[in-house]
């Protein structure tokens, strides 16, 4: 469908991938945004790109990890065009493995990475000594480390895709909520949710609201990690990034409050060094939640000429380019390669 002329709703990490890849095939496109780029949770300053475990192995695990594995190349093309510094770093990640059974179970994922993540990355298991300073001491004295893992400036990332969504001849229309095209892709996070909801009559998920911090602390050249429930990310810019919460009730979307005091307060436990880092940011947002806890991408079951993307929730950057082209699939030529638990229909299930 040559030049067709499509309006995506929703200018966060889904809409702006979903925009970027039909204006790439030739479609023009117009992003439609209420508020601002990233105004909700891909506006956040955490940035864990991290990969489902390599077992267990299913086409929801396949289509993250053919996202994660071209995301080195594509913010490559991205920031080349808009000149903006994503942040992008394949980095790594170690996790503390505690108890007897996790170190069994994080030996058996090394055998299992060689056979589905194909020589594109690795899983292994580690002293807990090598990284002695970064991540605290194991119980058992070992960790887990996958070199998929990776990290970006959430805001800066959407930053330099609207900008490289521009640069190829992409319109950005912000502080409209309506479209006016015949072909049409919502991406309105937990705010659309909430309208399918309504508008089917039927549970089709909510927003979850995250806080988290960006702390003035040079952790240098080492891997993330992910250690008593939090994410330790060190960005490019030499700073850290602690989170997140989780709350399923709240009334503020962008306060911030005493749980993200307590979150410091257990980041300083595990890491005393942060003790003295000035914190540079305090950042809430609301993550959107289908009801199956997974994108759910596909046509709308009502309306014809619109489709949705929504619900990322914690895993909304590592898909969103996978996301952004099976949308352009789906939307120019009829049909797309979407695992079943993604789809619209499961979740209508």
């Amino acid at each position: 469908m040559a030049m067709a002329e499509i309006d995506v709703l929703g200018g966060g990490i889904f809409g702006l991938s979903v925009a970027y890849s039909l204006q790439k095939r030739g479609a023009k496109t117009r992003l439609i945004e209420k508020y601002r780029i990233g105004a909700g949770a891909s506006g956040g300053v955490v940035g864990a790109l991290a990969p489902h475990t390599p077992d267990n192995w299913n086409d929801k695990k396949q289509f993250q990890f053919e996202s994660l594995i071209a995301m080195k190349s594509f913010w490559a093309e991205v920031d080349g065009l808009s000149g903006i510094d994503s942040g992008y770093g394949q980095i790594g990640r170690l996790v503390a493995l505690e108890t007897a059974r996790e170190l069994e179970l994080a030996q058996e994922r090394v055998i299992s990475a060689v056979e589905f993540w194909k020589g594109h990355a690795d899983w292994q298991v580690v002293a807990a000594e090598r990284f002695k300073g970064w991540v605290p001491a194991a119980k058992t004295g070992f960790l887990s480390f996958d070199s998929l893992s990776a990290r970006m400036s959430p805001r800066n990332a959407c930053d330099s895709l609207a900008a490289a969504f521009q640069a190829i001849g992409g319109e950005i229309v912000l502080g409209r909520s309506t479209a006016d095209a015949d072909l049409q892709v919502h991406c309105t996070g937990y705010e659309g949710l909430k309208e399918l909801t309504a508008e089917l009559g039927t549970g089709l998920g909510s927003g979850v609201k995250g806080q988290g911090l960006l702390l003035d602390y040079d952790a240098g050249d080492v891997p993330q990690m992910f250690v008593g429930g939090i994410h330790f990310i060190p960005h490019a810019s030499g700073k850290l990034a602690v989170g997140s919460t989780s709350e399923i009730e709240w009334v503020d979307a962008s306060s911030t409050d005493s749980l993200l005091d307590d979150l410091l307060k257990r980041a300083i436990s595990i890491l005393p060094a942060l003790a003295d880092a000035k914190v540079l940011q305090r950042w809430a947002g609301v993550r959107p939640r289908g009801r199956r806890r997974a994108p759910m991408l596909g046509r709308h079951p009502n309306r014809a000429g619109v489709f949705i993307a929504n619900g990322g929730f914690k895993i909304g950057f590592g898909v969103a380019l996978k996301a952004g082209e099976v949308m352009a699939d789906l939307v120019l030529n009829g049909s797309a390669e979407i695992p079943v638990g993604f789809s619209v229909e499961a979740n209508l299930a």
